[in-house]
């Protein structure tokens, strides 16, 4: 079960809704119901603010497009490269590239304190 959360993106799978590929953004989060904003509609009501309640998200009558939950560093850093990368004449090796460049800096960035193995002060000697 999803947990819904604020920003997240959902496309309405309602049958009368699939063709107009209305998509809504979660602007706040209640106990029960999730108020929402219509990012996406081919049938011009972007922008509507609408309310859906929580268990109707969670259920198959919408589909999660984008979640913001996915918060690693490494994850969003490799996107932001990609996207610099990416233009009309980019090659594989444009994207090899930029991908290297973010592992290289992920790796070179340290992301935990020092161990208690001897990296650092000794206390208690």
């Amino acid at each position: 079960m999803t947990t819904v959360v604020k920003d997240q993106l959902y496309r309405d799978l309602a049958p009368d809704m699939k063709p107009r590929d209305r998509r809504l953004r979660v602007t706040a989060v209640g106990d029960t119901h999730a108020q929402l904003v219509v990012e996406h509609d081919l049938g011009g009501q972007v922008g509507k603010k609408t309310r859906v309640s929580i268990s109707r998200l969670r259920a198959v009558a919408f589909e999660l497009l984008e979640d913001p939950a996915d918060t690693d560093p490494l994850y969003l850093d490799l996107l932001a490269a990609i996207s610099e990368a990416h233009h009309p004449g980019a090659t594989p090796a444009d994207y090899a590239r930029a991908a290297h460049r973010v592992a290289v800096a992920h790796k070179e960035t340290p992301t935990s304190p020092p161990s208690a193995a001897g990296e650092g002060p000794q206390q208690g000697t």
